[in-house]
């Protein structure tokens, strides 16, 4: 009867803490998410607000004195040619993160599946890939694409591809290894070649990891700036980090309200698309972390 009382008191004592804990953390990550999200409201606050009184009262709801309406969206849509950077952005991303995907994972699959120094070198490059330092061949790169004629949407397509390889080969390998290789063995038996094996058979699995991938490349291309400024031709094509940035005047003035406006529109994108897949990176950035 003792031990039995024991074990309901330590049972309730250890539900409490765990309750007690419980709360604490979500306190503490509910603070934390309020620190991330807090940038994204002040943007989306000051763009309705006008310019002169973004600097003053920075912090400030908008009232009947400082609201604009959308004069601000309408004035950085017409001075940054909105829509065209919009339409390259869009392509450059959906297109490098298809290709990144695809290329990736059949390469990571032929790396696990096929175990020998090629593949091992490969493999390391891969990862050697990902602690290079973009400034360390960024002229390099800028000189060799305008030799090849990357300077175009298309172009730029297979620059994102080389630079994203590295991360993307590394977490798909791990997710293969996890699978059963007698799954493949199975669909050869009933005559499946290596293509409709991987297509088929591999492809379908590697979902969990393909939205990851996806998810964290295609944040990475939508807001990157620096790659497509130097290897697109700017004077006619460009992007949405690169079209916001023209909103800048000379000696140092700033359109505040049509630039602030411009970035909620260039958020919202890419938002609703986390948004709609972020309960698949978790399990996707596990998977990939298996070790064969």
């Amino acid at each position: 009867m003792n031990t039995k009382k024991r074990t309901s008191k330590e049972e309730q004592f250890g539900d409490t803490s765990k309750l007690k804990h419980g709360w604490l953390l979500t306190l503490i990550f509910s603070i934390f998410s309020v620190v991330f999200i807090s940038p994204i409201f002040i943007v989306l606050m000051n763009s309705f607000k006008q310019k002169s009184f973004i600097n003053l009262q920075p912090f400030s709801l908008p009232t009947g004195e400082t609201f604009v309406k959308l004069e601000n969206y309408a004035r950085g849509l017409e001075q940054t040619g909105f829509f065209d950077a919009f339409k390259n952005s869009l392509i450059i991303t959906v297109l490098s993160v298809a290709l990144i995907i695809l290329c990736t994972s059949m390469c990571a699959w032929y790396i696990a599946r096929v175990n020998s120094k090629g593949t091992n070198f490969l493999y390391t490059l891969c990862l050697f890939s990902m602690i290079v330092p973009f400034q360390m061949v960024m002229f390099t790169l800028s000189k060799v694409a305008d030799m090849l004629g990357l300077t175009t949407p298309l172009g730029i397509v297979i620059v994102y591809l080389g630079f994203g390889a590295g991360l993307s080969v590394f977490m798909f390998v791990g997710f293969v290894k996890s699978i059963p290789l007698e799954i493949e063995e199975a669909a050869m038996i009933d005559g499946c070649n290596p293509i409709q094996t991987y297509f088929q058979v591999v492809f379908p699995i590697l979902k969990p990891t393909c939205i990851t991938v996806a998810i964290l490349q295609a944040m990475w291309v939508w807001n990157d700036y620096l790659l497509p400024y130097l290897v697109l031709d700017i004077t006619e094509y460009k992007t949405i980090p690169i079209a916001i940035q023209y909103l800048k005047g000379g000696y140092g003035s700033v359109d505040w309200g049509a630039m602030m406006a411009m970035l909620v529109l260039a958020i919202i994108p890419i938002v609703i698309f986390y948004m709609a897949c972020q309960k698949h990176i978790i399990k996707g950035v596990i998977a990939g972390a298996v070790k064969g």
